[in-house]
């Protein structure tokens, strides 16, 4: 199963070194059946496209608790995991959520997909108005929204070793 999960570069280069990507909190974002039944016209590119943003704004988060000088860029980390490595029960209030039984073998990498340079002012920006934005405040989640209006850049896995911070 395609499982998404959020990182930060730092913790690519972990994984890098470990051979194994971390999973936070035991938690990645996937298509899951609750997904296809909320979409169901939707194609499997576009559901996995959903899973994929709901980890950057995942990553948001990491970014936020990470105080490791790195630039605040999203970063997504997509593996092919077991399906009997990935557990979602329907309880959890985002249909995208999984949670992931084992560590993640750096060979079942797929991909990194990470923000362009050129997003780091929104994506710090978005970075400090979390809080508020959890909070309700309106102005604050525009903020945080806007961090979703660039692109991931998809990397290649043999690529990820070059990432520059």
């Amino acid at each position: 199963m395609r499982v998404y999960l959020p990182a930060t570069l730092a913790g690519v280069r972990r994984a890098l070194a470990d051979g194994t990507v971390p999973v936070r909190s035991g938690y990645g974002f996937a298509v899951t059946e609750p997904l296809r039944l909320e979409y169901p016209d939707w194609s499997e590119d576009d559901l996995e496209y959903l899973a994929m943003q709901d980890a950057s704004r995942a990553s948001l988060r990491l970014l936020a608790a990470a105080d490791d000088g790195e630039p605040a860029l999203r970063v997504v980390i997509a593996a092919d995991v077991p399906e009997d490595k990935v557990r979602h029960d329907g309880g959890f209030d985002e249909p995208t959520v999984v949670q992931i039984t084992a560590p993640v073998p750096l060979g079942r990498v797929v991909s990194g997909h990470i923000d362009d340079l050129e997003a780091m002012e929104d994506v710090a920006s978005a970075v400090a108005a979390l809080d508020a934005a959890d909070a309700g405040d309106q102005d604050a989640q525009f903020v945080v929204d806007g961090a979703e209006g660039h692109e991931l850049q998809w990397f290649a896995t043999q690529e990820l070793q070059y990432l520059e911070g």
